[in-house]
């Protein structure tokens, strides 16, 4: 899909054209892009982006790409700006027991990001893997398990199309589509048959 992101005249004048490089990029079919409004207090400049991987009419995954500015930078970053992600998908129980799951969900972004050439520093975040029992009236519907992923990193120079590809990647990662750069490991959908867990795949 062709992203379509605004660039605000009151934006810096290269963070401006950062952003604006973004329009017109196309990500895979099933990443469905639209822009969010940005957030006030994280940064003085930011633009934000919401997506979701969707195949057949059905959602696979649900996240977000915030980017951050500052033109007098900040410590934590090593930067002037900073990509803000947060990913979330559903996952079979087999997969969300496997102690190996979140560190293959961190391997997703640094893979995503390597394989797009996306120069980056001060990379960190988290992954995490919860369940939910149902009781009383939803006792009919089934255990449902999910993995999140949030996770932000600088970016090296002015160029944010290579984030951006890989922010779709982790996003389809995450959502069990094989992967398109080579190396990133995919987490089978709850919608496939799976004949190996998270660990077997990580090797």
């Amino acid at each position: 899909m062709s992203v379509q992101l605004s660039a605000p005249a009151d934006l810096p004048a290269a963070f401006r054209r950062a952003v604006a490089g973004l329009t017109g990029v196309d990500l895979r079919p099933e990443v469905v892009v639209s822009e969010l409004p940005a957030p006030q207090r994280l940064a003085p400049y930011a633009v934000a982006l919401h997506a979701s991987v969707v195949r057949t009419g059905e959602e696979l995954a649900d996240g977000r790409l915030v980017v951050l500015h500052d033109p007098a930078g900040q410590e934590t970053w090593e930067g002037m700006t900073r990509c803000v992600a947060y990913v979330q998908a559903a996952v079979d129980l087999e997969i969300a027991s496997d102690p190996l799951l979140p560190g293959v969900g961190w391997a997703w972004l640094i893979e995503a990001l390597e394989a797009a050439g996306a120069e980056h520093v001060a990379a960190g975040g988290t992954v995490t893997r919860t369940t939910s029992e149902r009781f009383g009236a939803l006792i009919e519907h089934p255990t449902a398990a999910e993995v999140e992923i949030r996770a932000s990193w600088s970016p090296v120079g002015d160029d944010l199309v290579p984030h951006l590809m890989a922010f779709g990647e982790l996003m389809c990662a995450a959502a069990g589509l094989p992967p398109v750069p080579p190396g990133v490991v995919p987490l089978p959908s709850t919608r496939r048959k799976r004949t190996t867990t998270a660990s077997t795949r990580h090797r």
